[in-house]
């Protein structure tokens, strides 16, 4: 769309950060590709390529965002927490490689993740997916169909280790569990209509999840703890250890099912603590 004055008008909602994160994911992701090519013509792969992937992206996005955006602070996996970013008002949340382990396996579900935080809120937020081509941030996704009555939900889950309460999940819902790389990757699954939901629990960090769920609630998708509660960020502690991304319209219906799995988890273990003791 033009604005009278013959201009492209800006999309709502998108300004001068969204613009950065989605350049920084975008040009981070295309350094990474050339490596992850390079690497597989010389053939090196395992630790030393998840090393390098690591410090390229870490590097690249730490020299830029100290150039266009110095007074704000940064919270990285890949770098030291420096605890000032407590008192700070905007905090750059990073995972320069998501999916260190898909990388270096010379697969394509890996990503990128610039994320903004601003005075208690995601305000930006870019998830790039350089070996598909694609971003969360930026395109829209085509999608496919979503969940509805008759057809059976699927809900991805990490590749290494997927939570033992999603079985239960799964069963009661007789719903399918699609096993997928990195949290990036799964969450975009979930925009584009690849799957309905993913669902995480065991251990994250902020920057697993901060751009994946600013992208995703810019997508109109529901997205919060597994228990429903807020997904807070720049805590003093960045563990965040669990998830839950899905279509907006069977948030409750997943949170419902969670919760009576992990309640069967706690009983099945309070039964099993109790007759160990006799």
């Amino acid at each position: 769309m033009t604005n009278p004055q013959g201009r492209v008008a800006e999309p709502l909602g998108v300004g001068r950060d969204q613009a950065l994160a989605v350049s920084l994911a975008r040009d981070a992701g295309k350094m990474l590709v050339e490596l992850q090519q390079q690497a597989s013509e010389q053939h090196v792969g395992g630790p030393e390529l998840k090393a390098r992937g690591d410090k390229l992206s870490q590097d690249f996005l730490a020299e830029m965002l100290g150039r266009e955006r110095p007074a704000d602070a940064v919270l990285s996996e890949e770098a030291t927490d420096n605890l000032d970013r407590l008192a700070a008002k905007r905090v750059w949340i990073i995972d320069p490689l998501d999916g260190t382990r898909e990388f270096s396996e010379g697969r394509k579900d890996w990503a990128v993740h610039v994320a903004l935080w601003e005075e208690g809120s995601l305000v930006a937020g870019a998830v790039a997916l350089p070996g598909m081509g694609t971003m969360i941030g930026q395109d829209r996704p085509a999608g496919k169909p979503n969940f509805s009555d008759g057809t059976r939900l699927r809900i991805a889950v990490s590749r290494s280790r997927p939570p033992e309460f999603a079985l239960r999940v799964a069963e009661e819902l007789d719903a399918e569990l699609v096993p997928m790389g990195s949290a990036g990757y799964k969450t975009w699954a979930v925009t584009a209509g690849e799957v309905d939901a993913y669902l995480h629990a065991g251990g994250q960090y902020e920057w697993d999840s901060a751009a994946p769920v600013f992208a995703a609630r810019a997508e109109g998708m529901h997205t919060s703890r597994i228990d429903g509660t807020p997904l807070e960020y720049n805590q003093a502690h960045p563990y965040l250890p669990d998830l839950l991304v899905c279509q907006p319209h069977i948030g409750s219906l997943l949170l419902n099912a969670i919760g009576r799995a992990l309640t069967a988890e706690t009983e099945k273990v309070k039964t099993f603590a109790e007759g160990g003791l006799k």
